[in-house]
């Protein structure tokens, strides 16, 4: 009697609906995952099982079962499976505002490697990591948070001391861009909203956020895009309800970021709210 071939397993990504500004997910990959990408969060995460294998800083990391992954916002960096087996994970994606709500200016912790073992970080996002079916409470969240902020600060051997700019100049920008997101911001407008000049402002953003003014608002853009897609709109109406120019314009930005096209991304992701 022949027997049928094994059924190739699908790719699939689960999601937990997000609670102020933090993304949580639970996915299983064979072969390659996502392109080289980057986005304006904080993506720490767990392997679960296999290898988890991603590019990071000019180097190859490979992670696996019990490791946590720490990868600095607008890091560039991809993943694929270490082995045939594929891989499954757990990833939390925070703002980099949420950990300076903790260190009140201080510069953002930076692991170096991508992959920790140390029992510090693995102690502190224990909450957070949870299986994404479990609910967690808004402050609890936020304790975790604060945990996970001052346990990646002690292991990056980060001062004490807050960074040289104006903290609160930049988080007027911040709120700014947050608010106007869906249309064209002028570098005259920040200013204003600010009163701090652009170049100084820019780069104050960079050093407390981990990002650019422009990049932040084009996440944000993207966030948007994300949620309308899920919600069953078309790609060219997702484009034009997040201010995006045309749908062009936006899957460019979305396969930057994300590493899947949009369309890719809807089929993992979508398919599985619907499941």
């Amino acid at each position: 009697m022949n027997r049928l071939a094994p059924r190739a397993r699908l790719d699939w990504v689960k999601r937990a609906e997000p609670i102020d500004g933090v993304e949580r997910i639970e996915a299983w990959f064979s072969g390659n995952a996502y392109a080289m990408h980057r986005h304006d969060t904080y993506a720490i995460g767990r392997t679960l099982a296999g290898v988890q294998r991603f590019s990071y800083r000019r180097g190859q990391r490979n992670s696996l079962p019990g490791n946590t992954l720490v990868l600095h916002p607008d890091e560039a960096h991809d993943g694929q499976a270490g082995t045939d087996e594929g891989f499954q994970y757990r990833m939390i994606y925070v703002e980099p505002a949420l950990f300076q709500d903790v260190l009140g200016g201080r510069a953002l912790p930076f692991l170096d490697g991508g992959v920790t073992t140390d029992p510090r970080i693995a102690a502190a996002t224990a909450t957070l990591l949870q299986h994404v079916g479990s609910t967690l409470d808004p402050l609890e969240q936020s304790d975790a948070l604060a945990e996970l902020a001052h346990a990646l600060a002690a292991v990056a051997g980060m001062p004490a001391r807050r960074l040289k700019g104006d903290y609160l100049a930049v988080r007027r920008a911040r709120d700014y861009l947050h608010t106007n997101c869906t249309r064209v911001v002028t570098l005259d407008e920040l200013e204003a909203a600010t009163g701090r000049d652009r170049w100084s402002l820019s780069h104050d953003f960079r050093s407390f956020y981990g990002t650019s003014p422009y990049r932040y608002l084009t996440m944000r853009r993207l966030d948007a895009v994300r949620r309308i897609l899920l919600a069953g709109t078309s790609l060219a109406h997702a484009a034009a309800a997040a201010g995006f120019a045309d749908q062009s314009h936006m899957t460019r930005h979305f396969a930057r970021t994300f590493g899947l096209t949009p369309g890719r991304w809807l089929q993992i992701a979508g398919g599985l709210q619907r499941g």
